[in-house]
């Protein structure tokens, strides 16, 4: 069989799923989420002038000053909680092919940006930290949606879906229920069937928006479902 032909027929028979819509362009986070992705939020001033800023998580103490990138801060109290009125809005930008997580302090009109930073880094750190090794292997690259990619044995014709086994059945359903809650999402499914010794054989591309994936729930979902496809 020549390549096209092989194409030809994963072409015809992959299995795609999607879930309409845009990844989303801001998602609202706790507190807690700024420590899970490795920052504290601190009170203090900059350049003499009082507001809020982020630090590495445990990296600065109450009364410290120091300077960074040749601006001066001052740390008068690493919050535990959030201010009163105010909330947390993170969101994904690209800048000449590079995904960044922008992180906003935000009330009502007024924003004061605490993050700006390689979102790719970030999450891969976050991930570590939170043991979501399947996710870890799967991540090929990062912009405002992240293609999670997963692939096991010798290509082949993919199965159908009234032929697939309960595993990448269950995969599917999982997926879509994730994608509901991230509001966007691409499953593309080539299953093709098991080799001689019983080990399953397949490719999984999946496209999450990356700013759900700093959600610890959505993240320990995607995680348990690519767990589980073997």
């Amino acid at each position: 069989m020549s390549v096209f032909e092989l194409r030809e027929i994963q072409v015809l028979n992959t299995l795609v799923f999607e879930t309409l819509g845009q990844p989303e362009k801001e998602r609202e986070f706790k507190l807690k989420a700024l420590k899970r992705w490795g920052f504290d939020l601190i009170l203090g001033k900059r350049e003499g002038v009082s507001t809020f800023f982020t630090a590495k998580a445990n990296e600065r103490e109450e009364g410290e000053k120091y300077k960074e990138e040749g601006i001066e801060y001052e740390v008068e109290e690493i919050l535990t909680e959030l201010p009163k009125n105010k909330k947390i809005f993170a969101h994904i930008e690209m800048f000449h092919g590079t995904a960044y997580l922008i992180g906003e302090l935000r009330e009502g009109d007024e924003n004061i940006e605490l993050l700006k930073v390689p979102a790719g880094v970030i999450l891969l750190a976050y991930f570590k930290k939170h043991k979501l090794h399947h996710l870890i292997e799967a991540v090929r690259n990062v912009g405002t949606a992240t293609e999670l990619l997963k692939q096991r044995g010798q290509e082949g014709k993919p199965v159908p879906y009234d032929k697939l086994p309960n595993v990448p059945r269950r995969f599917l359903r999982g997926a879509k229920d994730v994608e509901k809650d991230a509001g966007f999402g691409r499953v593309a499914l080539s299953y093709w069937g098991e080799n001689k010794d019983g080990d399953a054989r397949f490719r999984v591309s999946w496209l999450l928006p990356t700013i759900a994936l700093f959600d610890i729930d959505i993240a320990e979902k995607a995680d348990k479902l690519l767990a589980a496809f073997k």
